[in-house]
């Protein structure tokens, strides 16, 4: 990680921003500028967003542009910035004093008085060194459970695609992903499965179920489940309060980190209507905001703020993330979507930086009605770990962006189950009946297991669902009857029970309307009618989200699949599941797998 500094073009004081929200002075767009268009010098200095390089830096203060004074440093370093009771609580201890500057031949010294900290210049074309550092919270593949000793599953649902884009990163650059890496839940959830839709708002979510021959076990079978969530009409959506949290530390150099993060934002913006409201927050050593509250029609407004943004200096993302919360606060609004979007590689280094720490206070933070969505970028150091933590506390998605494409994805296509949640606190608890099933084991969801308790429990947090976005999971079961991967007990054992008839199992969704405290219930049994004779009689859905959970537990070198299930297999069942793909989604899915192959040593 680099210790330089960073630039910011265009920053704010966060005192400034409340001032204007409230009558003071404010940062609006004069009644004559532009709403969008080319981002051209010329029109970015008329909204305030002047660049003319590392020698006459610009910055905005009070709605006008100011030029800073460039002055020879002097013996005496100015005074620090105040810090808030918050700060003083979360940010851990301040960065270490910079190293004295060199001569004034060498460098100029410049200082806003507005500024959140003090951002001298990077040096022009510095990219800071990328060790291989990378961090994936570990967790072992789910065991096989017997039914007669713990007949219920439950687990939080998941509706995060990082690990997909992550593993397609890895295995496009000819390289096996680390283990850690795959979650198969995140592989299995990245793609539409056209499942049957609700036809009301309430209740937001239908299961479809579909019960299979496992192509990769002879005495066992795959339960299926989907839960297609409602797709809220796009004119009936609430505005959105949204504050872009932007990494700009030197860790976020080169094209695959800030320069592709501004792109991606560039992307959503497009997507902004007249009501919604972004801000722009920044933060290396030092976090400041570049961007107060401006509404969609501003769009050209927005573009000049990122295009500003230079990456430079250590990682304070806590303090980032302080700033970020307190200016959503600062406007929310109870009728929009409230939510902070961070755009990081996950390395904080300044502050609090420990994920422990930072999962208490965005999971403290998200009682304020503020949602947290967490996209990754880069490679070399991308932290899995950090970014895991925030967004499973903090009411929101993880995703990780490996090209404009993906980004296009999560911000264009998936815009509305992205940013427009449909329920908060969603859990799944599954009943095995002893009487048709020995055993099970549930494919994936290991970092979001829950206790049978916390079903009913809704002081127990879960994940969120956006509009029109789809929960799917996959149990690998053995019928009574077949060949057990245990052994029986030999004390203790109890008959079969008969109670339950032809169920097979009882499928449970709890969940909470966005804002409610309460918990709802949808329940369904899954039984005779639900069973497939084979799996080419299975629906297209079914086979290809088999695929997908075979490919990533092949990557992770899970124990449950049959050697014989290789990777042409993989390729074979995807590739006569492909369907309707109009985004070529599942067509590269099968690219992958014969990457994964070609990796793996076949």
């Amino acid at each position: 990680m680099a210790s330089r500094p960073l630039r910011i073009l265009g920053s704010t004081a966060l005192s400034l921003l409340i001032a204007g929200s409230a009558g003071g002075p404010s940062l609006a767009l004069p009644a004559s500028a532009p709403g969008d268009g080319a981002v051209t010098p010329e029109a970015c200095a008329a909204l305030g967003y002047a660049s003319t390089g590392n020698r006459d830096p610009i910055t905005l203060q009070a709605g006008k542009r100011t030029r800073l004074t460039q002055t020879a440093p002097t013996s005496a370093a100015p005074p620090p910035p105040p810090i808030s009771p918050v700060q003083e609580q979360f940010a851990g201890p301040p960065p270490p004093p910079p190293p004295p500057p060199p001569p004034p031949s060498a460098q100029m010294a410049y200082r806003s008085a507005t500024d959140v900290g003090s951002f001298p210049p990077v040096r022009p074309g510095f990219t800071p060194p990328v060790r291989d550092t990378e961090k994936y919270p570990g967790a072992a593949a789910n065991p096989v459970k017997r039914v007669a000793e713990e007949p219920v599953s439950t687990f939080s649902i998941d509706v995060d695609t990082a690990a997909y884009a992550n593993v397609r990163r890895f295995l496009n650059e000819g390289a096996a992903p680390p283990r850690d890496a795959v979650r198969v839940e995140e592989l299995v959830n990245y793609f539409d499965y056209g499942y049957a839709r609700p036809s009301a708002k309430e209740p937001p979510f239908k299961p479809t179920v579909a019960v299979v021959p496992s192509p990769w076990s002879r005495d066992r079978q795959l339960l299926h489940i989907g839960v297609q969530g409602y797709a809220a009409p796009r004119a009936g959506q609430p505005p959105l309060n949204l504050v872009f949290l932007i990494d700009t530390s030197g860790s976020m150099s080169g094209p695959d980190r800030l320069p592709l993060a501004q792109k991606a934002l560039n992307v959503l913006i497009d997507q902004l209507r007249p009501q919604d409201r972004v801000a722009m927050v920044a933060y290396a050593g030092s976090a400041g905001a570049v961007l107060s509250p401006t509404d969609g029609r501003s769009k050209l407004k927005m573009r000049c703020a990122l295009t500003a943004l230079q990456s430079g200096g250590s990682t304070a993302g806590g303090r980032g993330l302080e700033l970020a919360y307190a200016l959503a606060k600062q406007n929310f609004d109870p009728k929009a979507v409230n939510r902070v979007i961070l755009l990081t590689d996950g390395d904080f280094n300044v502050g609090i930086a420990e994920p422990a720490r930072l999962k208490d206070f965005v999971a403290d933070q998200r009682k304020s009605g503020v949602y947290l969505s967490v996209y990754g970028f880069g490679r070399g150091n991308y932290n899995d770990t950090m970014m895991q933590a925030l967004a499973q506390n903090g009411n929101g998605t993880a995703a990780y962006v490996d090209s404009l494409q993906e980004a296009r994805k999560l911000l264009r296509d998936d815009f509305d189950s992205v940013l427009f949640p449909i329920a908060d606190d969603v859990k799944i608890q599954v009943e095995f009946n002893p009487a048709r099933v020995s055993e099970y084991r549930l494919i994936g969801y290991e970092t979001r297991l829950l206790n049978r308790e916390d079903f009913n429990n809704d002081q127990v947090d879960a994940g969120e669902v956006g509009s029109g976005a789809a929960v799917t999971a996959i149990y690998e079961i053995t019928p009574v009857g077949a060949t057990p991967s245990s052994d029986p007990l030999r004390y203790g054992a109890k008959p079969p029970l008969t109670a339950g008839g032809s169920e097979l199992a009882f499928l449970k969704i709890r969940y909470k309307p966005p804002g409610d405290s309460t918990s709802k219930l949808i329940e369904r049994p899954i039984g005779a009618g639900d069973v497939r004779p084979s799996l080419a009689a299975a629906p297209e859905s079914t086979r290809f989200a088999i695929a997908v959970a075979a490919y990533g537990q092949k990557l992770r070198g899970d124990p449950w699949i049959d050697a014989g299930f290789d990777w042409d297999a993989v390729t074979s069942l995807a590739q006569g599941a492909r369907g309707d793909d109009p985004y070529g989604l599942r067509a590269e899915f099968v690219q992958l797998a014969r990457a994964a192959k070609d990796v793996n040593g076949g």
